[in-house]
């Protein structure tokens, strides 16, 4: 799969490699890459929401609000990748809740232009982390939000 309009010469992390990062595994893995990275954000990108094999299709449509499986799985390589840049084991996490959701569009397949899937974090414990969300594309925000993730126990040897 040769993602459209995506230059995978400038990214971080390819779709293979995001996939060694989340639990998703084929058409589950949504992301195709992780364009930059920091302490506080990531900017992913996504030809998936095109494809007839995306798993979150329903009725032979992608309804907007499967944007958020997107960014909640922005969220899980950001952890992922700050835990590794922090030399700290890497712990699970599960997406707790989902509020102030903007939505925009109605459905997602439609959208012929690559996704933009941003995630800020704004709050990190020990227990929690709580991201500020954006799915675009370069006209316009498709929906927006914030999500908590609950993390899971660190796992002893």
């Amino acid at each position: 799969m040769t993602p459209e309009n995506l230059d995978l010469n400038h990214c971080l992390l390819d779709a293979a490699q995001i996939a060694q990062l989340i639990p998703h595994h084929g058409d589950m893995s949504l992301l195709t890459s992780v364009n930059t990275f920091d302490a506080n954000h990531i900017h992913c990108s996504a030809v998936s929401h095109r494809f007839l094999s995306n798993p979150l299709r329903e009725n032979n449509m992608l309804h907007s609000v499967c944007g958020v499986e997107y960014a909640a799985q922005a969220m899980a390589v950001h952890g992922a990748l700050s835990s590794q840049k922090n030399s700290s084991q890497p712990r699970g996490g599960r997406l707790a809740s989902v509020r102030s959701v903007d939505i925009f569009v109605t459905r997602l397949d439609t959208i012929e232009e690559n996704l933009d899937v941003h995630a800020t974090l704004l709050m990190n414990d020990e227990n929690s982390m709580m991201y500020e969300f954006t799915v675009s594309i370069p006209s316009r925000i498709l929906l927006q939000g914030k999500a908590t993730v609950i993390l899971m126990p660190v796992q002893s040897e």
